[in-house]
């Protein structure tokens, strides 16, 4: 199954600030008198502009500040992206994407029937139509897709993401159990999983140990990241469990680590177009 030898270690996020970059940062307050905190100033400032810059093309939610909207009786819905109706859609974008909370003993009647739907369970079990899901199982239903109820007897949280994805010759629903999939090498300290590809764009899950890292990389595709476990730097911005970021298509990352370890749920290129 190319199982990981030990379970992943998350680990406490360190603090914001390393004690030993204090002295640095004390200067871009420093009189400026001084021309080392002058250019230091200069710097900073700059980098922070250039990370504006980059961020304002991406889409970023924060589940902490995500006001949710109920679905049914217990069934809240929390949406990360929905596609603008008027625009065109660009390679890989997703017509929406959405968390959703089942409380103990709700149900959800689910979507009407029509887009191809990639399902993931976060935390908690669920029923999707006939199918049974555990945690960090995923499952697919093509386009046309038909409704399924989503339930739940103990509570969840689950990712459901729609796209204008066609169906195949001869696609079909199927499920991927996260106790069979296994974790192939994908690079150092990193395993990947590929739940579904289709053209070159693929849903995957990343399983990173503390201190991995991904190299400069450019996106063919809009590229989704959401975390499931742990903590991610993707450039200046720190994502947390929960918590969802979309890089439309033409536009790249330059940091992507984790300094506690993470799962990912990211849907993109299959292959990484890295810079070089």
């Amino acid at each position: 199954m190319n199982k990981p030898d030990t379970p992943l270690p998350i680990v406490p996020a360190p603090e914001p600030i390393d004690p030993a970059l204090a002295p640095l940062l004390s200067l871009v307050d420093t009189a400026p008198a001084l021309p080392a905190a002058d250019a230091l100033r200069a710097r900073l400032l700059g980098r922070l502009a250039a990370s504006r810059a980059a961020a304002q093309a991406m889409v970023t939610r924060r589940i902490a500040r995500s006001a949710p909207l109920a679905l049914a009786d217990g069934v809240q819905a929390v949406t990360l992206y929905e596609h603008d109706a008027g625009a065109r859609l660009r390679p890989g974008e997703p017509l929406r994407a959405r968390l959703i909370e089942l409380a103990p003993g709700a149900a959800w009647a689910g979507p009407g029937p029509g887009v191809h739907r990639e399902w993931l369970v976060l935390r908690g079990r669920v029923t999707l139509g006939e199918a049974t899901l555990g945690e960090r199982d995923y499952h697919v239903d093509p386009a046309p897709a038909a409704t399924a109820r989503l339930a739940s007897a103990e509570g969840a949280r689950v990712f459901l993401r729609e796209s204008d994805a066609p169906a195949g010759p001869g696609d079909a629903p199927f499920t991927v159990h996260d106790a069979q999939a296994g974790w192939p090498e994908f690079a150092p300290g990193i395993r990947r999983r590929v739940l579904w590809q289709r053209d070159g764009q693929a849903a995957l899950l990343y399983l990173a140990q503390p201190g991995a890292s991904v190299p400069l990389h450019d996106h063919g595709h809009d590229e989704e990241c959401l975390m499931v476990r742990g903590e991610l730097f993707l450039d200046d911005l720190l994502l947390r469990e929960g918590d969802y970021q979309l890089a439309p298509a033409g536009t790249g990352h330059r940091i992507t680590e984790t300094d506690t370890g993470v799962v990912i749920y990211a849907h993109g290129d299959l292959d990484l177009r890295f810079r070089s």
